[in-house]
Formats: C-alpha cells, sequence, structure tokens
C-alpha cells in the first residue's frame, strides 16, 4: 500500500513539473519597448504552414499573451511591430542507455525482493532508441519603422496529432510572450 501511494505521488509530481516545450528568447539590449503598442501577425516566412487549429492557436495564444503586455491586434500599416512566424520540423533520435540488475527492478529496489533474490553479478545494461519529430516555431518581433529584429522566441516540442501540436503551440506562444520586455498592462 506504502509503495503504491509513493509511485503515484512520484508519477503525480512528475507529470505536473515537466513542460511539453522548451522556450527560449532574446533582444535587443537598446530597443525601446514601451514604444510598441500594436503588432500585426505577417505572413508566414517562406511559404510556412500550420495546421488550421495550429494556425487558431497561435493567433488566439498571440491576442491573449500580448494583450497581457499592453500589445493590441492591428492592421500591417498601423501595426509598431510584425510578429513574423518561421516554422521548421526535424526527424531526431534519442538514444538512451541504462543499467539494470534484472527483472526489471532497477539501482533503486533492494538486493534481495520478495522470494526471488536476484544473481550476484555486473547490472545489465540496455539501450533504448527512440525516433521522433521535433517542432521549432520562431517568433521574430520586427519593428516596422526601422525593419529591425527587436525581439525573438523560439518554441521546441515533439509533433503529435493536430491536437497536441495546437496544445504545445499554445503553450510555447504564452510562454514566450511571457517575457516579452516591457510592463503588463494595468
Amino acid at each position: 500500500m506504502k509503495i503504491t501511494l509513493l509511485l503515484s505521488a512520484f508519477a503525480t509530481l512528475a507529470l505536473v513539473s515537466c513542460s511539453t516545450v522548451s522556450v527560449e528568447t532574446d533582444r535587443d539590449a537598446g530597443a525601446d519597448f514601451s514604444k510598441y503598442q500594436s503588432y500585426h501577425l505577417a505572413s508566414a516566412a517562406s511559404g510556412e504552414t500550420l495546421s488550421p487549429s495550429s494556425e487558431n492557436a497561435l493567433r488566439s495564444s498571440l491576442r491573449a499573451g500580448l494583450g497581457a503586455r499592453g500589445l493590441q491586434e492591428t492592421s500591417h500599416k498601423k501595426a509598431d511591430l510584425s510578429v513574423v512566424r518561421h516554422v521548421f520540423s526535424k526527424d531526431k533520435i534519442s538514444v538512451q542507455q541504462y543499467n539494470d540488475w534484472g527483472y526489471g527492478y532497477g539501482a533503486g529496489w533492494p538486493y534481495r525482493y520478495g522470494r526471488y533474490g536476484m544473481w550476484a553479478g555486473a547490472p545489465m545494461t540496455y539501450t533504448d532508441i527512440r525516433e521522433y519529430t521535433e517542432g521549432v516555431l520562431v517568433l521574430d518581433f520586427v519593428d516596422n519603422r526601422t525593419n529591425k529584429l527587436v525581439f525573438r522566441g523560439t518554441g521546441r516540442g515533439t509533433v503529435g496529432s493536430p491536437e497536441s501540436n495546437a496544445q504545445k503551440i499554445q503553450e510555447a506562444v504564452a510562454r514566450i510572450t511571457s517575457q516579452f520586455p516591457g510592463s503588463a498592462a494595468p
């Protein structure tokens, strides 16, 4: 009973503490972000497309995130910033090795478990090979007056179903816009 409770608590903690995307941002230290009041979502760079659900997730997350920072969406001609998105995907391979003393109990279990003791000797080495596709969303914030890049946010995550991709885009955009310089809207 205690082991079951401990394992379920650990699993819950692991699920809550991990994020589905990683995010990095960078900014032009010389830019005056207080002058930016509006933005426009520019057409995708080099003909890149998102699924309809991912496109909706991107747009609604930008509206919410940048709205909270005091920026409103407007037409291209009136916008202080153009937000240019870039979407990439790349096939990747993850190779992980680990040791196990057998029977799948791992190094954290006692030497003897139940009525079956483990044999003396070296642990077995296992190799786990996983193929996956990594998706990358880059949001470039370009000053429309100077045509200069002032802020960039990059989100990375594993590509999955259209629904999970849309959720990952929402998470990435929310985390990127939360790091946009300047104060939040009053």
